[in-house]
């Protein structure tokens, strides 16, 4: 296993995970540089080492220490922030260790699992502990199925081996819960696979891409689309000649499964679109209108940054909003395209059905229960229509994101 230590300037780094399981430091040196502590394990023989993305991120050195006393110079060869691994590569005469991996998959609950690392600068240090449960998301990175361990991990750990009692790898000790005692996440050992072959072969992870926004089913929402919740996850917005787009799908269809795969979380179908490489050819299954249809799309390569991105006003007490009609000034202040049609919230009574539901200023309202919004006039005449045992279903664009807001008025 290796250890990783690395300089860099402090006013240039923060990192995304400081908030959840700090930072290791073991000296600040007279020029203001702060050595770190990481550690990482060597998955090829050519000298390739994975580790965390965090332990190596904003690096002006790196140096690899192995378990023998051999240290290195260390190059990163590629970084993964959505997984939050990286590879980095030493050059070395003689022959090196390289690790076993193993089965994430075919992990259960309640088996062994041992944490090697350098725990607070601790080298070799080994912990024990069970596998606590699989598939956790905790809102680290963009694509999550964290291994939960009870086995300690603690600053320094991050980038070493989760391993099972034959030895082999299946995870990458990643994160602990503050002030959370034995409770320790680790990235699947088959998810690094992936990003591994991808950084040794083009130095870079190149995902696929359906071009769409995604909500998950909450009670309120499955019962507007009158379906269970996590019977699938609802689409908010569709990108214009995206694949999505392309293959048929529509804002409020409900996507069920993609292949064999039943969705009922949008972490998991992000994570099954994940696994693809462009040009495949998925299939989905939506629920529309109460009838369930297949569609095919073929994925393309994720972009690398999206592209998307009078004056009457009136008051519906019953709702407690004040709306306007999109107007240039509106669409810069609030980050919106003047040319789309909606109205604008410009004011939310605090503590309406409004508020509650999640409304926020600056919201461009598109739809009102599947009803196009173009203007205030349009707006005035659906609300003059709702049910209120029924309640509404809003559609709206929140900063160039799509998505569905439902609000029950009692």
């Amino acid at each position: 296993w290796g250890t990783f230590f690395h300089d860099f300037e402090d006013r240039f780094f923060k990192s995304p995970f400081d908030d959840l399981f700090g930072r290791f430091f073991d000296e600040f040196e007279r020029e203001h540089k702060i050595r770190s502590l990481g550690s990482g394990l060597i998955v090829d023989k050519q000298g390739y080492i994975l580790t965390n993305h965090h332990v190596i991120q904003g690096a002006d050195e790196i140096k690899v220490k192995l378990i023998d006393g051999r240290e290195f110079d260390g190059k990163v060869k590629g970084t993964d922030s959505k997984t939050d691994l990286a590879l980095i590569k030493i050059e070395a005469r003689d022959s090196l260790p390289v690790v076993r991996l193993g089965d994430s998959d075919k992990v259960k609950i309640g088996s062994w699992a041992i944490a090697i690392g350098n725990p607070f600068g601790l080298e070799h240090t080994v912990t024990i502990g069970v596998i606590s449960a699989k598939g956790r998301a905790i809102g680290a990175t963009t694509y999550e199925d964290f291994i939960q361990t009870d086995a300690s991990i603690n600053p320094g750990n991050s980038g070493g081996p989760l391993v099972n009692l034959r030895g082999e790898v299946i995870g990458i000790n990643t994160a602990i819960v503050a002030g959370g005692q034995g409770i320790g996440f680790a990235i699947p050992i088959n998810m690094a696979k992936q990003v591994v072959d991808a950084l040794i072969t083009k130095g870079k992870v190149t995902r696929a891409w359906l071009g769409v926004t995604i909500q998950d089913l909450t009670e309120e929402l499955a019962r507007h689309f009158n379906v269970k919740p996590r019977e699938g996850v609802v689409v908010a917005d569709i990108v214009k000649d995206s694949p999505a787009d392309r293959a048929g799908l529509r804002e409020g269809d409900i996507i069920k499964k993609i292949d064999e795969k039943t969705v009922s979380q949008t972490r998991e179908l992000q994570r099954e679109v994940a696994k693809k490489t462009p040009g495949d050819s998925t299939r989905l299954t939506v629920l529309r209108n109460g009838r369930e249809r297949t569609l095919i799309a073929t994925l393309e390569e994720m972009p690398t940054q999206s592209e998307r991105i009078a004056q009457k006003e009136t008051s519906p007490p019953s709702l407690g909003i004040t709306v306007q009609n999109l107007t240039p000034s509106l669409a810069r202040r609030y980050k919106l395209d003047e040319k789309e049609k909606g109205v604008v919230v410009t004011d939310i009574q605090r503590g309406s059905f409004s508020d509650v539901a999640g409304l926020q200023v600056g919201d461009l309202i598109k739809e009102i229960n599947h009803k196009r919004i173009n203007n205030l006039e349009d707006f005035e005449e659906e609300i003059e229509k709702i049910d209120q045992t029924k309640g509404v279903l809003f559609l709206i664009n929140r900063a160039g994101q799509k998505m569905f807001i439902s609000l029950t008025i009692r």
